[in-house]
């Protein structure tokens, strides 16, 4: 469940606090598939399954890209900002993938807030730490701190 600011203002008594978890999605080989289509990264470990069984994941594998956007489908499941105009996603400080994400495994972000500071054009911008957890594993398939701008709703 999605933790609800009213505004973004209310983001900035929230450095520390943890967010999530979403909910679980199964990673299989049609949306790996998908991604390598879209992306033109055919690399065996990821759409060769028959080849993956004597690799060194034994099985296929997610790309670490695709794992990352998946930071996207997440984040508003479990960070819910109100009371904005507009809201954008403004880059990133960091990103690693700590471990692999089998085929048929499912994942899911959780976050904590880092740092909340306002802009000098009156947005808030905030740094989260989104974690791509993989079910039943040690660590996470990545870890990104994203930074996002929300701008308040002006009254006209």
């Amino acid at each position: 469940m999605a933790a609800v600011f009213e505004n973004p203002f209310e983001l900035e008594k929230s450095v520390g606090r943890k967010l999530g978890p979403s909910d679980w999605l199964a990673i299989d080989q049609q949306r790996i598939d998908g991604f390598a289509e879209a992306t033109g990264d055919h690399q065996w470990i990821h759409v060769d399954p028959e080849r993956a069984k004597d690799g060194p994941f034994g099985t296929t594998i997610a790309h670490g890209y695709l794992t990352l956007s998946l930071v996207n489908l997440f984040l508003p499941q479990i960070l819910e900002v109100r009371g904005i105009s507009m809201g954008v996603n403004y880059g990133a400080d960091r990103v690693r993938f700590p471990a692999p994400v089998p085929v048929g495994s499912r994942v899911r972000g959780v976050g904590e807030v880092l740092e909340v500071e306002r802009t000098k054009d009156g947005g808030i911008q905030a740094k989260v730490r989104v974690s791509v957890e993989v079910e039943g594993a040690d660590r996470p398939g990545c870890v990104i701190d994203t930074i996002s701008r929300y701008y308040p709703e002006t009254t006209t």
